[in-house]
This record gives structure tokens, sequence and C-alpha cells, in this order.
């Protein structure tokens, strides 16, 4: 079982940890920029830009009930209020992996979306190599919609698909009955 705070109201929150595991190239594979290197000048600019970019982000640390530890962070970013969509992403620490936990905080996150901020869509990007990812998206009601193919480079992967899934809120509620 797991929980979500906003990483920047959550007074525990292990930003260096955060910095280390985006660092991680098993964590860091199949993320935006899998080759990338996160400094702490990076993390303070993207820290920085949520907190000024509040209404288009919104990060929450994933927490497990238990330990209190943070287990990763999921966020719901590019917020269209105007178009009523989201996009969601989510990552975990590897001691987390395989429980569950992923599949929790995306049904947590999506409750957010559609009940608090009033959405009628969240989508999200998959690397196909990832089937974890996309088996707890579409453990949550999400549909594949479409594939780019070979679309992104993945280090030890070369260029692979990246996989689109979506959720619409009327999608979503069904999945609650």
């Amino acid at each position: 079982m797991v929980y979500c705070i906003p990483v920047l109201k959550g007074g525990g929150f292990q930003k260096k940890k955060v910095r280390l595991w985006y660092n991680d190239r098993d964590v860091r594979k199949y993320l935006s920029d899998p080759g990338g290197i996160f400094f702490l000048e990076d993390e303070l600019e993207w820290y920085e830009r949520i907190r000024k970019e509040k209404e288009k982000h919104r990060v929450f640390a994933i927490i497990e009930n238990g330990s209190g530890s943070l287990a990763g962070l999921i966020g719901i970013h590019s917020i269209d209020h105007k178009n009523g969509k989201a996009e969601m992403g989510y990552f975990l620490w590897k001691d987390y992996w395989g429980m569950g936990y992923a599949t929790e905080a995306v049904e947590l996150a999506l409750r957010y979306c559609f009940e608090w901020l009033g959405l009628r869509k969240v989508y999200a990007h998959v690397f196909e190599p990832n089937a974890a990812s996309a088996k707890v998206l579409e453990k949550n009601g999400f549909t594949l919609t479409g594939r780019w193919r070979k679309h992104t480079y993945v280090p030890d992967g070369g260029f692979v698909d990246v996989l689109c899934y979506d959720l619409m809120k009327e999608e979503w509620e069904n999945c609650l009955r």
C-alpha cells in the first residue's frame, strides 16, 4: 500500500535520493531522457519549474505505507484545463518494482486528475520494452491508442517504439464499477 504527497509540501521528501535514482541506469532507462545525467543544478531547476508552473505540473512522492519510505515519484504534466487533458509519468526505485506500488499510485493519481482537476482525459507514453509500465497502465483501464515507431533511443536497446496510451474519464468511471 502506498500514498502520495506533493513533493513541494512533503517535509520529509528526500531530494538527494531522487537525484541518485534519476542517475541509476536501470531506473533511468525508460524515462524521457534515458541517456542523460541529472546534476544537482538540474534538480534545483526542475523543482523551481514545478513550483512556478504548478498550474501545468503536479508531482507527488510515492510513499510506502508501512515504512514511510520514498518509493518513487508520479507526475501529472502538461495540464490543459481548456481541453481537459494531461500527461502522466511515474517511476519507482528498483527496490519497489513488482510490488504493485506503481499500479496503486497511478490509481490514486487518476482519482486526483478526474475528481479534483476535473480532467476528461489522461494520457501516457511508454517505451515498448518497458512491459511492466504498459501493464500498470492497462490494469488502470488505459487503452493502447497508437505507437511512434523506432522513435526514441534507449541505451542497450537501440531505437524503440513509443506506445501511446490514454484513458477517458467515462472509461475510468466504468472501471470503478
